[in-house]
């Protein structure tokens, strides 16, 4: 295991803030220029919407009476709170600490939403017919940048753990 430089603790904190600062600023650019249910067509599968989810990914328990929005927040809370913690401890790993700071800046970013408004800010819509089968009218669910870190991050935390199974042989 790689050792841990607690100096590069920092500039993974840089990381999640600027995918924290990405996100606030298309959420607040969305806020003021989409109301509810608006779309501009940008290219034949990709589209900017306004949407917003009051549950989790996919929209998981979006209709749960509004209980999920405290609960989400507080896995929220506590995942960022553990992930600075391990941040801490392996800063001087660079994909673990990359991917770690990915997801926390998008963690955060939909915290912030679900306190603020009762609801993250979705607007990235893409859409292929061949997802038709799958997504009503081939859309995948709309989602933003802080679920893109996330999902950067979660790619990345598989990765660095193939590699770490591979140098183990």
């Amino acid at each position: 295991m790689a050792r841990s430089n607690k100096s590069s603790f920092w500039p993974w904190l840089g990381l999640a803030a600027v995918v924290l600062l990405a996100d606030m600023l298309t959420k607040f650019w969305i806020l003021k220029n989409y109301q509810l249910g608006d779309s501009t067509f940008v290219t034949g599968f990709f589209n900017i919407v306004r949407a917003h989810n009051s549950g989790a990914a996919f929209s998981f328990l979006a209709n749960a009476g509004g209980w999920q929005r405290w609960m989400f927040t507080g896995i929220g809370v506590a995942a960022a709170i553990f992930i600075v913690t391990m941040l801490r401890s392996h800063s001087g790993q660079k994909l673990f600490s990359f991917a770690l700071a990915c997801i926390l800046g998008g963690a955060i970013g939909n915290v912030i939403d679900r306190v603020v408004h009762g609801y993250v800010i979705d607007f990235l819509d893409f859409h292929w017919s061949f997802l038709s089968g799958v997504f009503h009218g081939g859309h995948f669910p709309a989602f933003n940048i802080a679920d893109a870190g996330i999902t950067v991050g979660a790619v990345a935390l598989i990765l660095d753990e193939i590699l770490r199974v591979r140098r183990s042989k």
